[in-house]
């Protein structure tokens, strides 16, 4: 020890190490360290003083810096809450909410849709307040609480309001903790493997990373311009659907008519259930012009939206030429499909008569628009990366996705064709290829452009269409999984894991664990969530979601609550899909943006080069309107405004969650006070719109 302490004694007669301090403006300033001074810097005392005063001033002003920093921080914090105050103020004014949406677009699915879940919240948010007000006066009356269990004061009641309390703790304790208590272990139980379910996935998608396993076709293409002998060149349908998309229509054609193929082995059907006449006239019009051009495509109009997408698939395919094809690539209105897409994707059939899909994956032009785009990102990069990759390798089967895929269109014709029952046509013909025996590859190397979209609204409609849809295919496929002829092992994927647990499970347990039970137990303490079920497996399941998405990593917070606020949504969905409500069958095309024309058409010749194609894109322009055109385009852009919203479920759950966090705080749970606190802030972001596109 004499060693270290004399070893301390010397260093502590040295000085600081000087700095020195470069500041060309007060945002704008960096510390240099200089060499240690040596022993002879402080043989003389003047010397030492010296340098303790400069010292002294150097730490000053490095204060005084990081202070005005602060400031600075301090400042824009203000102002950004001054922003969104006046944000709120404006949604509250406006007083345009969720159900005027419904009504507007569909009076008649607005008053089939399920409101028996908004009742309930609005009970239960009442309920909840009365209860604090209850609680509140009883622990100032000297009924104290501690966690994680209830240590009640007990005293013979010298009043009514005792008498009530001591009866309301007798209640909770012998009828209302217990089957509370049993859910919520049951929903824990879920919850655990849900979480082990993800967390095989995440290990399978690093087996694949760390073998660096991917599909390879057997005989890739050469030239095919050239049309050398041996090469995979099959005749192509490339089919674009779309519905009133006028904010993307030309770049997917665009893209697609510049697709790399031959074209006498290519056509291209633009597949267009419009309603409005100036959107069908500007998309016919964009077929013809690149119909002079030499392009291989044409336009198809369907009077009535019978069966919606699938419908329109399904009238295409019965078009007379389709049997001179092998091959069909679907893409929606918003993707844009690179010229090597099918150079890429078309090879992976050859001399492989049992495949019949090759799914590419989704890349996102306006992924860091707005932080619902951020968010939504995370969500995809994790489902296309680790769900879509994992199920191909080792099972040869997940979902279609709806879009840039090519199917085998013997596969197709013998799984029935595309049938109008369901809001995921896309699922449905891919289950049921699956029942058939055929395989699916997934390219998770090959990408095609598309769009998120930027407002909640839109993005909630999406979501329900995606979690509404599957209930309703569940409960129609249901007899045939179980009839048909592949292993159990299959039978046992698609029924429990494909179906049950990441369609079903997932968005129930979500949502009653942390949105119903978890407030609940604050108001009833007898019943208990352990703090690793609130905080510890959630957060390590978020950092799994987002290992796909590496950029994304300052946002894990966000994310976490962000999916606990969409589980309402979900859960909504959920059940409309499976009990067969109204609000099932409502098909909604996603808006959108026109974001991804921006500078990719460009780009694209860029790439190609060629006057011709040069051309081509000059050519592209629509048509100068008419004066009647115009009219009925403001018109028609007028009715269809968009403004922000403020949602009544997603409020009624922000203000019950914010009551709950209050009623922890008498019981001092300080995870599940954090917890209920930052989800109920969520929510009422979420709730008044203030996550997504702000439209002034």
């Amino acid at each position: 020890m004499a060693p270290k302490f004399e070893w301390w004694a010397k260093g502590n007669n040295r000085k600081g190490t000087p700095v020195v301090v470069k500041m060309e403006n007060p945002n704008n300033w960096s510390m240099l360290e200089l060499e240690s001074p040596s022993e002879q810097d402080f043989l003389v005392e003047g010397r030492r003083e010296k340098s303790r005063n400069k010292n002294a001033r150097q730490l000053t002003w490095v204060l005084l810096l990081k202070a005005h920093r602060a400031a600075g921080c301090l400042t824009s914090l203000g102002s950004a809450l001054i922003a969104l105050g006046t944000a709120v103020r404006r949604r509250i004014a406006a007083g345009r909410t969720d159900t005027e949406i419904s009504s507007s677009s569909s009076p008649a699915i607005a008053e089939s849709k399920p409101r028996f879940l908004y009742s309930c919240l609005k009970v239960f948010l009442l309920l909840s307040l009365m209860l604090l007000a209850f609680e509140t006066a009883a622990y100032f009356k000297g009924w104290h609480f501690e966690t994680p269990k209830l240590s009640l004061q007990l005293q013979l009641p010298y009043g009514f309001f005792d008498w009530v309390y001591t009866h309301w703790v007798l209640l909770r304790v012998g009828y209302l903790a217990p089957p509370l208590q049993f859910l919520a272990n049951a929903c824990i139980v879920l919850f655990l493997i849900q979480s082990l379910d993800r967390l095989i996935l995440c290990l399978g998608c690093f087996w694949i990373r760390f073998n660096k396993i991917k599909p390879v076709p057997k005989t890739a293409i050469s030239d095919l311009e050239t049309g050398e002998s041996g090469c995979f060149l099959p005749m192509v349908l490339v089919q674009i659907p779309m519905c009133n998309e006028k904010e993307v229509y030309q770049q997917s054609i665009a893209a697609v008519c510049n697709l790399d193929w031959p074209k006498t082995k290519i056509l291209i059907q633009v597949l267009d259930d419009s309603d409005d006449p100036i959107t069908q006239s500007l998309i016919k019009e964009e077929v013809h012009k690149w119909q002079k051009g030499g392009a291989r495509i044409v336009y198809r109009h369907r009077v009535n939206r019978e069966g919606y997408k699938a419908g329109n698939l399904k009238s295409a395919m019965n078009c007379s030429y389709v049997k001179d094809y092998e091959f069909v690539a679907i893409f929606d209105a918003d993707f844009q499909p690179l010229p090597d897409f099918l150079k890429k994707t078309i090879p992976h059939f050859k001399d492989n008569e049992e495949l019949g899909l090759v799914q590419a994956r989704w890349s996102f032009v306006n992924k860091e628009e707005n932080l619902l785009t951020r968010l939504q990102n995370i969500n995809l990069a994790f489902h296309f990366e680790v769900e879509q990759q994992v199920n191909s390798v080792f099972l040869n089967f997940f979902g279609f996705n709806g879009t840039a895929g090519v199917w085998r269109i013997k596969a197709l014709e013998d799984s029935g064709g595309w049938l109008e029952r369901t809001t995921v046509e896309d699922m449905d013909i891919a289950v049921r290829a699956h029942l058939h025996g055929w395989k699916f590859i997934f390219l998770n190397d090959v990408e095609c452009i598309c769009e998120l979209p930027e407002s909640y609204e839109a993005y909630r409609k999406q979501q329900h269409r995606w979690h509404s849809g599957p209930m309703q295919l569940f409960r129609l496929c249901l007899p045939a999984v179980i009839k048909s002829k592949i292993s159990i092992g299959k039978k046992f994927n698609l029924i429990f894991l494909f179906f049950l647990l990441r369609k079903l499970i997932l968005p129930f347990y979500s949502f009653t664990l942390f949105c119903i039970i978890l407030p609940m137990t604050m108001f009833v303490p007898e019943a208990e969530l352990p703090a690793w079920v609130v905080c510890y497996i959630p957060a390590t399941m978020s950092f799994l979601n987002i290992l796909p998405a590496p950029k994304s990593f300052p946002f894990i917070v966000p994310y976490l609550l962000f999916e606990n606020t969409m589980s309402v949504t979900k859960f909504n969905a959920m059940v409309s899909g499976l009990f067969q409500l109204g609000s099932a069958y409502e098909w909604v095309v996603t808006k959108k943006s026109g974001r991804s024309s921006e500078g990719d058409l460009a780009a694209l010749v860029e790439n190609e080069g060629g006057k011709k194609m040069k051309h081509q894109r000059g050519a592209s322009a629509p048509a100068p309107e008419t004066e009647a055109e115009k009219k009925a385009r403001k018109k028609n852009n007028k009715k269809k405004k968009k403004h922000n919203r403020i949602y009544m479920k997603e409020l009624s759950l922000a203000f019950l969650l914010l009551t709950a966090a209050t009623r922890s705080l008498l019981s001092a749970q300080g995870i599940h006070f954090y917890f209920l606190l930052f989800q109920g802030i969520s929510f009422l972001l979420v709730g008044l719109d203030l996550i997504g596109e702000q439209v002034e």
